[in-house]
Order: structure tokens, then C-alpha cells, then sequence
């Protein structure tokens, strides 16, 4: 077998007289010998740094992150430099030899691949290196040998810290069929990242189909005539669509009445089901009382609100007593509310009802794409109240075509602000947890994946984030969210989430199985591709001048009033 440097070191070879460091961009020299390993334990390896030749003997220069190879005697073993520290610095005059100790996370091995006899990375170390065996940086040659994974799909995303000439690879299939996740704070640069990722797949992949929560109408110009843009305007997401936890949260209470009210609309919307079924087909049977004639409550069918207030109404004329009567008349009023506000009017406001559903979902998540794989939903103005319930029949359809499908249909579904509707803390919408939660526990089987997007992973369901096989962490802040990830991440280099911290914009340590080996990279700029939208241009800038007056705000409080009006006239 064939090992590159091997024998140069077997035999005590002086090394070459090397830069300290190979500057960026520059021309890769060829590897040198920096250390040799004095301690191995599990994954973990420590290595003495040695000094360069030449008149000032230096010590090699390396930094957090940088890959490194050892030679042993079936592969070379290849590394991460967790850590670097002196125990025993040297002192003015005392005459003591300075000691510099890396550590190193072993991660692969590059070996003979069998088939052509070159040399081919792969995760885990079978040959693992012994005391005295030689450290080596590794050159530009070995980054790309193992950043870049032949024979499989990927998608250039940026360039590795390490070497800028190298490019940043994702592998596609583990990337998008294992779930993946996107966190970093406010400004870190993570809309702009995910981005460059999903415009990479979408260049590479025209028939993909991608379905996108935008919470802050960020998105619509960042892929361009790609995107299908769904906004309030011409969202239609009809009622009967909602199975019964989602329609309950929607229309009943949350007081001592609950429970009642939950059973009438029970009552009410199988009533109504089957009324609306038995007029489409023409048909009018006899049933006795209690028979639903095989109509679920949760069945995704038609039915007209107009006849769930006939029941309701029917109900109230055989009752007499008032406090009986309470349930009734709250369940009534909370629907004409609904049906009245405008602002309602995508989900409670059409006056007709139409089994328009094959539409729906085309629409949603595009079949065929017609050349827009991705759709953009634009939750920005959603009203509060009924926005989880809006993200839960999102999710929940998805996966529901995903099973119906028997996995024929790949989705990917891109959750912004996942925090926001899947919190830690127990107290968002149920309904919408579940559906999250059961994506990310069963998705996969169906070919329907998740990518988490989130500025506070500490916020986020630890579930649902622990189902994420691949992570892109990009500036953390806050310990707490640090310890979140270092919680969440099975990989043997989690000692690069220390450094979450010091990572510049654009900058990202990814983990998983979504890349060869732990990396960090910086994301390309897209600036030309199109980015997402900044709604804050800058307080200096915004400040400098006069920026709005009256008659634009007038014009503001106008749009703000009577969108939902415009929306219901559309």
C-alpha cells in the first residue's frame, strides 16, 4: 500500500524548511510534519508540536480547526485540531525547552480504494495511530480528497475556512433525507445561508419541491422566478381542511366550557359532513340518530358552515334552560366572527365550498412544479390567533401526502423561526407540535424532510431538534444555546462548537451526516442570485433624513385596516 510521506518519515527525514503558515489563497505547499503523537484515547489524540528547521527553529503555526493526517501502518488516519495548549511553557532564562501539545478529534481514514487504488476518505478509523507516529498538515490535495465525495451528489455551498480554494460540499441526499438545521443569532448571516443552500439545490434539482414558512416576508426575491409566492392575498386554505384538534383550536374556547363546546362542534361537523355529502351525490337517506353514515369528524371532506349553524340553531330551539344553552350560543357566535372578520377570510371567508383539494395541494406543494419548485408562503401578516393553526395544517398536510404517496412525492418543508411554533418550553400549539414532531420522527420514511431554521435553539422542541442529522452552526452567542447544540450533536469534533462564539458572518461550523467530516466554512456570497429581503435599512441611514410622513402613514394605516377587505374582494 501505498502511503504519500510514510517513508520520508520512517526514516527520520529532516523536515522541509515550510512556512509557518500557509497563507490564504495562496498555492498549497506539500505537507509537513508539525508533531508527533504522544497519547491516543478513543477518538481523541495528543500530539507534541515540533519546530520547523531553519536558523529561529519556530513551531509549526496551527489554529482551531485545521485538518491534519497521520500515517500509520494500513491508512492515514485524518484529524481535526481541537485544541492547543503549552502545560510547560518555557520561562527567560531558565534554560527549559518550551512543550506545545495539540489535540486532535480523529474523524476518517484515507485508504486504497480497491477498485482504481487511489486513495479514498471514509468516516470512522479502523488503523488508529500509536505513540511517536507522525502528524502532518494536510495540503490542498487531502482537503479536497475528503471534502469532496466522489460518486455521490453535492452541492457546492461556500469554501472552506482552512483553504478558500477548497470548495464546501454538501451531500445532497443525507443532507435533505435526514432533516437539517440552521441556527446562529440575529444577524449571523443564517437567511442568507440557507439560501445559498437552497438555490444550490434548486440549480442542480429543477423537479425538487420545497415548501417554505416565511415568518417575515424575507424570501420572495431570493429565488426569483423559481418560487411560487403565497401571501394572504391569495392563500386559500379552506376550513374543512382542518382535522378536529385544529378546527376545535380554532373555534372553541379555552374556559370551563371547553369540553362541552368540543363535543357540540363534534356533533355539528360530522352533521354538516354528511349533509354536504349526501347533497353532492344527489342523495337523501334516512338514519337513525347517531349514525354518521362512516363520516369522520377528522376526514378531510368538504362541509359549509352555514349547516353546522343550522345545527347549532336546531340544538338551541330544543334546549330552554339558559346555562345549557351557553355552549350553543358561544360556538355560533365565535363562527360568525370568523366569517365576518376579513381577516379570516383565506380560511372561514369563501362563499362557496368546492372540493377543491387536488388544487390545494398542487398549488401548496407544487405538483407539477411548473418550472416553480419552491413555494414561498408569506406568514408575516397571518393573524396571531390563527397562525399556529395555519403552520399545523401545513405541516400535517404534507405529511399526509407524503404517506398517501407511499414516499413518490420528496418534499423538503423549511421551517423559519421554528422556535416560534415548536417551543422547548411545552406551551405552543399542540397541534402544530405534533405535526413537527411526527415529520421529524417518521418523515424520513416517506421521503418528507425538515430543515429547522432558528435563532434560539435553546427555545426549540428538543425532539424535533435531536432528529436533525446534519446541523449548520453559525454565531452562538449565549452559553445556554451552546449547550443546547453540543446536547444535540453526535459527532466526534464537538469541540469546534466552542468557537461558536468568535465566528464571523457568514461563517458556519457544520456537523453531521449532511458533509464528509465536521467542517468550517464560509458561505458564498449570493448577492448576485438574489438575497433576502432586509426590511431595516439601518438606523443611521433611516435616521439621516425625514422618512415618512403624513400622508404615508395615513397611507400605511389604510392598507393595514383594509387588507383584509382587498383579500375577501380578490
Amino acid at each position: 500500500m501505498s502511503i504519500p510521506h510514510k517513508t520520508a518519515v520512517a526514516e527520520g527525514a529532516a523536515p522541509e524548511a515550510p512556512p509557518l503558515v500557509e497563507r490564504r489563497g495562496m498555492p498549497a505547499a506539500a505537507p509537513k510534519r508539525i508533531a508527533h503523537v504522544v497519547s491516543v484515547s478513543g477518538s481523541q489524540a495528543i500530539a507534541v508540536l515540533e519546530k520547523e528547521g531553519g536558523a529561529e527553529q519556530l513551531f509549526h503555526r496551527i489554529e482551531i480547526g485545521q485538518l491534519v493526517k497521520i500515517p500509520t501502518s494500513g491508512a492515514v488516519v485524518v484529524g481535526l485540531v481541537a485544541a492547543v495548549s503549552a502545560p510547560a511553557p518555557a520561562s527567560g532564562g531558565t534554560g527549559m525547552e518550551d512543550i506545545r501539545l495539540a489535540e486532535l478529534s480523529l474523524a476518517g481514514e484515507m485508504v486504497d480504494d480497491p477498485e482504481d487504488g487511489r486513495l479514498t476518505f471514509r468516516r470512522g478509523v479502523s488503523h488508529l495511530p500509536t505513540i511517536g507516529d507522525a502528524v502532518l498538515m494536510a495540503d490542498r490535495h487531502d482537503l479536497t480528497r475528503v471534502y469532496t465525495q466522489p460518486n455521490v451528489a453535492t452541492v457546492e455551498v461556500g469554501s472552506l475556512f482552512q483553504d478558500p480554494a477548497v470548495p464546501a460540499r454538501f451531500i445532497v441526499d443525507d443532507l435533505l433525507a435526514k432533516h437539517f438545521a440552521v441556527v446562529g443569532a440575529t444577524g449571523c448571516g443564517k437567511s442568507c445561508a440557507l439560501t445559498a443552500i437552497l438555490q444550490r439545490v434548486l440549480e442542480a434539482h429543477a423537479h425538487a419541491h420545497i415548501v417554505m414558512l416565511d415568518m417575515h416576508n424575507e424570501y420572495p426575491a431570493a429565488f426569483g422566478d423559481r418560487a411560487e409566492l403565497i401571501d394572504p392575498n391569495n392563500l386559500h386554505l379552506p376550513f374543512w381542511l382542518l382535522n378536529f384538534q385544529e378546527l376545535s383550536a380554532a373555534l372553541t374556547s379555552s374556559d370551563a366550557h371547553h369540553d362541552a363546546e368540543v363535543e357540540i362542534l363534534s356533533d355539528a361537523v360530522v352533521w354538516a359532513k354528511r349533509r354536504y355529502s349526501d347533497a353532492s351525490s344527489s342523495r337523501q337517506l334516512t338514519r337513525r340518530p347517531g349514525d354518521t353514515g362512516g363520516m369522520s369528524v377528522d376526514a378531510p371532506t368538504p362541509f359549509r358552515l352555514s349547516d353546522v349553524l343550522a345545527f347549532l340553531e336546531e340544538q338551541l330551539g330544543k334546549l330552554d334552560r339558559t346555562q345549557a344553552t351557553l355552549p350553543y350560543r358561544r360556538l355560533k357566535a365565535r363562527i360568525e366572527t370568523l366569517v365576518s372578520d376579513q381577516r379570516y377570510s383565506f380560511m372561514f371567508g369563501s362563499l362557496t365550498v368546492q372540493d377543491t383539494m387536488t388544487d390545494i395541494l398542487g398549488r401548496l406543494f407544487r405538483v407539477p412544479n411548473d418550472g416553480r419548485p419552491i413555494t414561498v408562503i408569506d406568514l408575516s401578516t397571518v393573524p396571531p390567533e390563527i397562525l399556529d393553526v395555519v403552520i399545523s395544517v401545513i405541516s400535517r398536510l404534507a405529511f399526509d401526502l407524503a404517506v398517501w404517496s407511499k414516499g413518490g412525492l420528496p418534499m423538503l418543508l423549511v421551517c423559519e423561526e421554528a422556535h416560534r411554533y415548536a417551543p422547548a418550553s411545552g406551551n405552543g400549539f399542540e397541534p402544530t407540535r405534533q405535526a413537527l414532531s411526527r415529520i421529524a420522527k417518521e418523515g424520513r420514511k416517506y421521503g418528507l424532510s425538515l430543515a429547522l431554521v432558528t435563532q434560539r435553539p435553546s427555545e426549540l422542541d428538543a425532539t424535533i431538534l435531536s432528529q436533525c442529522s446534519t446541523v449548520v452552526a453559525m454565531r452562538l452567542s449565549t452559553e445556554r444555546d451552546q449547550q443546547v447544540m453540543r446536547a444535540n450533536t453526535h459527532d466526534g469534533a464537538l469541540d469546534l462548537l466552542d468557537f461558536l462564539p468568535l465566528l464571523g458572518d457568514r461563517e458556519a461550523i457544520v456537523l453531521g451526516q449532511g458533509v464528509a467530516m465536521p467542517m468550517r466554512i464560509r458561505f458564498a456570497d449570493i448577492a448576485s442570485k438574489g438575497v433576502p429581503r432586509n426590511h431595516n435599512a439601518g438606523f443611521s441611514q433611516s435616521w439621516s433624513k425625514p422618512n415618512l410622513d403624513r400622508a404615508g402613514l395615513e397611507a400605511i394605516v389604510s392598507r393595514w385596516r383594509h387588507s383584509g377587505r382587498e383579500r375577501h374582494q380578490g
